[in-house]
């Protein structure tokens, strides 16, 4: 996605005051070439991760709430994730 896509989770993430706070990223991943381990290692070491497959297996969707600092961060880790090929954000 372009930086442009981001601007909508940028102004809501701006309107929260006070930092840092408790936030969830959510992804649905392709479960091929390593996608899932990729996205994994973009999100905060400290966060606490889950996965989900969709029945066929085809999908991972990755869950991760932690504990992040700025608004910069969250769009930050929100666009290298969807840079990978098929990676959606939720």
């Amino acid at each position: 996605m372009a930086l442009k896509d981001y601007r909508g989770l940028r102004r809501l993430l701006d309107d929260i005051r006070e930092w840092p706070q408790l936030y969830m990223f959510k992804f649905i991943v392709p479960n091929q070439y390593g996608k899932v381990d990729k996205v994994v290692s973009l999100l905060p070491e400290k966060g606490k991760v889950s996965f989900n497959h969709t029945r066929s297996l085809h999908y991972v969707a990755v869950t991760c709430q932690a504990e992040m600092h700025t608004p910069d961060d969250i769009v930050k880790i929100t666009q290298e994730a969807t840079a990978i090929e098929g990676v959606l954000a939720l």
